[in-house]
């Protein structure tokens, strides 16, 4: 399941009628923008109860094709870990 944004401003504004629209989308650009630049800067996102973010380094490495079986340099990389909170889990898994 995926979030779009556009549905999650409407979600927000049906439920904080007293904000204005572009006031919640300017809000959602900066929390997104800040949490976009603190993985950038490999810290962790946390957002209490509901989930984490992490930037992880994954070691340059050699990997094989597995079509072809020829080996082939694969580049260092970061990659995100998202975890989500136990309370969240438990709600999901309840449905």
């Amino acid at each position: 399941m995926s979030v779009v944004k556009s549905k999650l401003i409407k979600q927000l504004a049906d439920n904080y009628p007293n904000f204005l629209r572009k006031d919640l989308t300017k809000l959602l650009d900066i929390i997104l923008y800040e949490m976009q630049n603190a993985l950038k800067r490999k810290e962790r996102v946390e957002l209490r109860d509901v989930f984490t973010l992490e930037s992880r380094t994954q070691k340059a490495r050699i990997s094989r094709n597995p079509k072809t079986n020829q080996k082939v340099n694969t580049p260092q990389k970061t990659t995100i870990q998202f975890k989500m909170s136990k309370e969240w889990t438990k709600k999901i898994n309840e449905n």
